[in-house]
């Protein structure tokens, strides 16, 4: 299907989870994007406890947000793929939507944000996902263009050794300054696919409940010929961690470990996910010898390490890695 150059040909999905105000700033800083193309946002909640979906209805009553807002009320928390994916099925349900633009409800969108990604998009058909410059609210870098992860990878970000993460590291050679470069996935905190893209590899793989599920996807949609590309100008503010509760100095739920488990099964099999995990502990061995500490202060919990290693020798003893890879 070639993308049309039409106004409302694209639909932005926020997925909330206990987020109501973040949620409502976020569509406040979408309000004078969308009706510059006419583009249709959906909020869809993944069950909140906390009454957000109430928080979010009020405000769009409140503030005339109808005609471009609307909600979506899901059963259950399923986690993010499953939260986005029922949101994207209802925006595809309408043959007129080409784009498909995801957006956390921790983030504030910058002026032309969307308008630029979707002419990249236009100008640009071997592109299918499109990623923003994700900045913490101080405007420093929080999340540009990746490579993807590898057991190599592993050793070089747990090692922090310069020559290491140059080339192994999860940016790698990639320059987070250039206009746009094509990379191997952009953050699921803002990003945009295109319809074919849904179309020829599938919506985001619901086995992962939070993390890495956009690497996935993104390297699913390079394994079918399309491209990623990050771009500078699109930008986004991140407040990185509010809607998960997740901070560097804090302990990583079981879930995180979880889909960092299954994305390097699916990736590498079970022989490339125990060289990851020998690389990351060989990295923070390594860390602790270049350093003189057995911990670190100011990223990365102190139980990391253990937690992952418990977490992924108790699968392979339960013998879940074969049916992760069986359901992917």
């Amino acid at each position: 299907m070639q993308a049309s150059d039409t106004p409302g040909d694209l639909v932005v999905v926020i997925l909330n989870y206990c987020m109501g105000p973040l949620a409502v700033e976020c569509l406040r800083s979408l309000e004078s994007e969308v009706h510059g193309l006419g583009a249709r946002v959906v909020v869809a909640d993944n069950a909140s406890p906390d009454g957000s979906l109430d928080v979010i209805d009020a405000a769009i009553a409140r503030e005339g947000w109808g005609a471009w807002v609307s909600t979506l009320a899901l059963p259950r928390n399923g986690g993010f793929a499953y939260g986005n994916n029922r949101a994207v099925e209802r925006a595809l349900q309408d043959p007129q939507v080409e784009f498909v633009y995801l957006l956390n409800p921790d983030t504030l969108m910058h002026a032309g944000g969307i308008a630029r990604t979707r002419d990249y998009l236009l100008a640009h058909p071997k592109v299918g996902i499109v990623g923003a410059r994700l900045t913490w609210p101080d405007g420093q870098l929080n999340s540009g263009p990746h490579a993807a992860p590898s057991p190599l990878g592993e050793l070089a970000s747990a090692s922090r050794v310069g020559r290491l993460k140059a080339r192994y590291g999860k940016a790698s050679h990639l320059d987070p300054d250039a206009p746009a470069i094509e990379c191997d996935w952009v953050s699921g905190a803002a990003f945009c696919v295109r319809r074919e893209v849904f179309e020829t590899v599938g919506l985001m793989d619901e086995g992962y409940f939070l993390y890495y599920e956009e690497v996935d996807f993104c390297l699913r949609a390079k394994r079918e010929g399309w491209e990623i590309h990050y771009l500078r100008d699109a930008r986004v503010t991140h407040m990185e961690g509010q809607a998960t509760g997740i901070h560097s100095d804090r302990r990583r739920p079981p879930y995180w470990f979880d889909s960092r488990r299954r994305f390097f099964a699916k990736a590498y099999g079970t022989g490339g996910l125990i060289a990851a995990d020998l690389c990351w502990t060989a990295g923070r061995a390594l860390r602790a010898l270049r350093e003189g500490v057995t911990r670190s202060a100011d990223e990365d919990a102190p139980q990391v390490t253990r937690d992952m290693l418990l977490s992924d020798a108790w699968a392979l003893v339960r013998g879940q890695l074969p049916e992760a890879l069986a359901e992917a």
